[in-house]
């Protein structure tokens, strides 16, 4: 079974029935809270896909947003639902981490917990997590670290992810450039009118994938930039 809040109030629904759950009414089952020499590190995370602020209760977590946002999600649910499950040796619950909902209405449930910090009973509870996912036809991830560089070059994308005035239309000759032919990062800035303010318009066109690069790799000028297909990653 899962427990769902509405309006203040909570909802028993049954997984057999959760396609029918009016997600984007639902508010958080579990409260952020911020006090004096807690352990975790809540915020709050802005994301233009959503064009709200969403909260995390971790560094770990706010990272998660930073990819999603990058995946341009519709919405991002924290603490969606609670989740009531029995198992071998009695009754658990569990509270997922965020609810995604993909550009095409697809639902994406996400865990957050550095694979060092996985205990058996966490196991057990992403396994559960995990049936009623695929019960539902819903993806779902642990997200338990990243790929090298990942974080570091989304977080440099972002820092140009809102929309910018372009005069000069940098952003044209950044496109016209890489049409043909994959280019180095430094060629590409360098063949504009102004390279320094088109640096800014090619880390735009990079988080919107109007232009492509190799997210498994540091971003720096020998990075090799391609054009990019602009449509969704799902």
């Amino acid at each position: 079974m899962t427990t769902w809040r509405f309006a203040g109030d909570e909802v028993v629904w049954p997984v057999r029935d959760l396609t029918a759950v009016p997600v984007l009414a639902s508010e958080p089952v579990r409260a952020f809270s911020w006090r004096a020499r807690q352990r975790h590190r809540p915020g709050k995370q802005f994301m233009v896909s959503t064009g709200r602020h969403h909260g995390f209760e971790s560094p770990e977590e706010q990272r998660l947003l930073l990819a999603l946002d990058f995946l341009r999600v519709r919405e991002v649910l924290p603490q969606p639902f609670r989740l009531d499950f029995e198992h071998a040796d009695g009754r658990a619950e569990h509270t997922p981490d965020f609810l995604a909902i993909a550009p095409g209405g697809q639902r994406w449930l996400f865990d957050v917990r550095p694979r060092r910090l996985i205990e058996e009973s966490d196991a057990l509870k992403f396994a559960a997590t995990q049936e009623m996912a695929a019960a539902c036809r819903w993806r779902y991830t642990v997200v338990a670290g990243w790929q090298p560089h990942v974080m570091g070059v989304l977080d440099a994308l972002s820092a140009q992810r809102r929309d910018l005035d372009d005069p000069l239309a940098l952003q044209g000759q950044l496109l016209r450039s890489a049409e043909d032919r994959a280019v180095s990062f430094k060629d590409l800035v360098e063949s504009t009118a102004l390279p320094v303010v088109a640096r800014a318009h090619a880390l735009h066109l990079l988080w919107h994938r109007r232009l492509g690069i190799d997210l498994g790799e540091p971003l720096q000028d020998t990075s090799v930039v391609w054009p990019g297909g602009g449509g969704r990653p799902w």
